[in-house]
């Protein structure tokens, strides 16, 4: 396993924000499935998985880099996809099925500010989801427990962030910190991006009242009437740039009119084809020429968790066969915390379709 570096991730955390989007799908099955992709063109990030067993204890990061905030034993083992290093899970999922995500939220959120006489209960933004995976089988637990602890960035240049917070049932919630206060909004579509706050997305996708799926019906005009020229042309004006706003309007709509799947499995291989629509292509996040890295694509990696069997599924932007963490093959007693690279070879798998005989 690698060394944790606590200094030197700061700068990448405040790069060109992570640019995610998430929806949630549920199969004839009642298995609740939530994706996301993560986007981050500053650089490439240390990627990898973590699996943390019951009983581990964790201590949060402060903002001068040192580990000197909030300690929490793990009441639930959980696994996890993170960045830069174990402490910082981005996506996962605990042992009781809730999971729960973390997606850039820049120039709308405020935490509270650092004040070292609470540094007992002070938690950096990027161990909230290691927090509350480790702790909490329930979004009302987390409601109750918000008020016990002190929110803050670990890098104060950095952009904050907002959660999705999902249990296996299907109930899920968007929590937003503003003016350092926590703000918990029902999650009806299933759909989550970046800025604004997630209110003002809902109130946006009123904007597309006139979208739907299918084929528009033939249009008297004048002495003329037109017609389609291919199908789907219900959905004609839907967003397709890579802005928040776009792609919560773009997700919700494709998410909304997927045919529902009869298995988790099914659903999973469905959330994938989804979100496919949101792969970033890395030169689209630079002005022409200004682009400082060479990189596959701006989505780093995609996960989808299928909540009710407690199976991890991700692929990244080097490689993009399947891989699945199937947690009911851990034993979060025994197991010991470790992480590792979501990438052993960064490197397509790509298997020959003819043999020649």
């Amino acid at each position: 396993m690698k060394k944790i570096y606590l200094v030197g991730c700061f700068a990448t955390l405040s790069s060109p924000a992570l640019a995610c989007t998430g929806i949630t799908l549920r199969a004839n099955d009642n298995s609740v499935i939530t994706a996301r992709t993560v986007d981050w063109a500053g650089s490439e990030m240390d990627n990898m998985y973590v699996i943390s067993p019951r009983g581990h204890t964790e201590q949060s990061l402060l903002p001068d880099g040192t580990k000197g905030g909030m300690k929490f034993t793990a009441k639930y083992g959980f696994v996890g996809l993170g960045m830069q290093q174990p402490e910082f899970v981005v996506d996962g999922t605990n042992e009781t099925g809730l999971n729960v995500g973390l997606f850039y939220f820049p120039d709308f959120g405020k935490y509270q500010p650092y004040d070292a006489k609470y540094r007992d209960k002070t938690l950096a933004d990027f161990q909230v989801v290691s927090w509350i995976l480790s702790q909490f089988s329930t979004i009302e637990e987390v409601k109750n427990a918000m008020d016990t602890v002190r929110v803050v960035n670990i890098d104060p240049t950095a952009s904050t962030v907002h959660w999705r917070i999902t249990e296996p049932s299907g109930t899920q919630v968007v929590m937003e910190i503003i003016d350092g206060i926590p703000t918990f909004y029902n999650s009806p579509v299933g759909v989550i991006a970046n800025s604004p706050n997630f209110d003002w997305h809902m109130t946006n996708l009123n904007n597309y009242v006139n979208l739907y799926p299918g084929q528009a019906a033939p249009t008297p005009f004048g002495p003329i009437k037109l017609r389609s020229l291919s199908n789907g042309t219900g959905l004609r004006g839907l967003p397709g740039d890579f802005s928040s706003p776009s792609r919560f309007v773009r997700a919700a709509f494709l998410k909304t009119y997927a045919l529902p799947q009869k298995t988790g499995r099914d659903t999973v291989m469905q959330s994938f084809h989804i979100l496919n629509n949101f792969d970033v292509p890395f030169g689209t996040s630079y002005n022409i020429g200004t682009a400082k890295f060479d990189m596959p694509s701006a989505t780093q990696w995609t996960i989808s968790t299928d909540t009710a069997n407690h199976i991890v599924y991700y692929h990244t932007m080097y490689n993009r066969t399947l891989r699945k963490i199937d947690m009911s093959k851990i034993d979060f007693d025994s197991v010991s915390f470790q992480y590792h690279p979501l990438d052993m070879n960064k490197s397509e798998t790509i298997i020959d379709a003819i043999v020649a005989r």
